[in-house]
């Protein structure tokens, strides 16, 4: 008898080759978020000094970072759909302009209304890097390596976060506001040059399927069938809430309130709160590797790294917020601050859900509604801290409470997707399976009914 041949498998998607020109295109891309990340974050180091040079109250000082991640949040939809129909390259410039414009702006804002106005421009920028990041890492890198290359990504953002709080607090310290965030902007001219000049959307041979807005009679526009289509698979909703439950907070921390919380709350100096800033970032890069690691070789160990890093940072804060006396001790702290560096790798295991439920031409829509998750929750945060502050007198315990009402609602659309979107996943991975045939082209009977399922479909 003869023995069966395998199918061809031409209809199934081939992985990008990855090596070291993938690398390289891949840091051109990440270097562009790196910058985006510092400007994104260099009003976390500078709070207290842009309430003084504006003369706004807690409110108002919050509303900077509020309508940066609104416009930031806003923008995650349409950067997706721009990513799938116009590519990586152009996107991300249009994105660097943006956000060195901003931050020239505000460098630059002689009123709070201008230095606003500068911030939504900055954060209309700084939306267009990470999703587009995130394309580069699917289309360059094979599938297997999905959640490493988005953690990677994230590593270096918080990397960014390391040098607005290492770098740019104390050179706005010494040389004041105008020179230290003008200057920073030259960061963004620099990451332009080996864009324009060197960035490629994919490797060749391996474009993806044209996106066109033309559609069968009755289908609708390009923008409502890649919307409607990305959120009908329920990853793309699993993935939005894991990000939404997950991020917030350790990015109201980092963004904006944990500087204030520490100096004024808990009686810490400028540069001790900046030491536990620098403690969530450095947590935040070796939680990354880590949870890359483990969410690569195990995906069964995705909801429950979400769902233990939601309860780990909900027992900390609990545990400062009752702490018996008016501040916590130092130890508590760090221990805070650890755990809120978690906070920005389980975040990306959002991408892990929305990622093998949608074909590649729709990536980057489902990676948009995906990362507006986080920034919805966080954007939520930030005011209500403000508001409880300026209505209760600073009083941080009851402001920084709002934490938990956003994570009671994460948690319960987590534990209400996630029994779809893992059989919804399990479903198009065996749909995408090699059939082996008999020499007549027909399926062979005697084929084994469980054939491992190529890389491509495992991400």
């Amino acid at each position: 008898m003869t023995a069966p041949v395998p199918a061809p498998r031409t209809n199934l998607p081939l992985d990008p080759p990855g090596g070291r020109k993938a690398v390289a295109v891949w840091s051109i891309g990440v270097a562009v978020y790196f910058v985006a990340v510092i400007f994104r974050t260099s009003l976390g180091v500078a709070g207290l000094e842009a309430a003084d040079r504006f003369h706004v109250n807690a409110s108002a000082l919050s509303t900077f970072s509020l309508l940066q991640l609104l416009v930031y949040a806003g923008m995650q939809i349409p950067v997706g759909l721009m990513v799938d129909r116009l590519g990586t390259k152009k996107v991300l410039t249009l994105g660097a302009v943006l956000f060195t414009a901003g931050q020239i702006g505000f460098a630059l804002s002689p009123s709070y209304g201008m230095a606003l106005a500068a911030r939504a421009l900055l954060g209309c920028g700084d939306a267009m890097t990470f999703i587009s990041v995130l394309r580069l890492g699917t289309r360059w890198f094979p599938a297997r390596r999905g959640p490493l290359m988005a953690q990677l990504a994230g590593l270096v953002g918080m990397a960014g976060n390391l040098v607005s709080t290492l770098v740019l607090a104390p050179v706005l310290h010494g040389v004041g506001w105008v020179p230290a965030f003008a200057g920073s902007a030259v960061a963004g001219l620099i990451v332009l040059v080996p864009l324009t000049l060197f960035l490629r959307d994919h490797p060749e041979g391996h474009a993806p399927a044209p996106v066109t807005a033309s559609g069968p009679p009755g289908a609708g526009g390009f923008v409502r069938r890649q919307i409607a289509a990305s959120w009908r698979e329920p990853g793309t909703r699993l993935g939005l809430w894991v990000h939404f439950t997950t991020q917030f907070p350790a990015m109201v921390f980092l963004l904006l309130w944990g500087m204030p919380f520490l100096v004024e709350a808990q009686g810490l100096s400028r540069t001790t709160a900046g030491g536990l800033l620098t403690l969530v970032v450095a947590a935040n890069m070796g939680f990354g590797l880590l949870y890359g690691q483990l969410v690569g070789r195990r995906q069964s160990a995705r909801i429950l790294l979400a769902l233990g890093t939601v309860g780990a940072t909900a027992l900390m804060w609990a545990s400062v917020l009752v702490y018996p006396g008016d501040r916590a001790p130092m130890w508590l702290l760090v221990v805070l601050c650890v755990v809120l560096g978690t906070c920005g790798p389980a975040s990306m295991i959002g991408f892990d859900f929305a990622r093998p439920a949608n074909p590649a031409e729709r990536q980057g829509t489902a990676s948009g509604i995906t990362n507006m998750g986080g920034f919805l929750a966080s954007m939520t945060t930030l005011l209500a801290v403000g508001v409880l502050l300026d209505a209760t007198g600073d009083n941080y315990r009851i402001a920084f409470s709002s934490v938990f009402f956003l994570e009671v609602l994460g948690i319960t659309q987590i534990l209400r997707l996630r029994g779809r979107a893992l059989a919804r996943e399990r479903e198009r991975a065996h749909d995408r399976r090699p059939v082996a045939t008999a020499p007549s082209g027909e399926p062979d009977p005697s084929s084994p009914s469980g054939p491992v399922a190529p890389a491509s479909a495992s991400a």
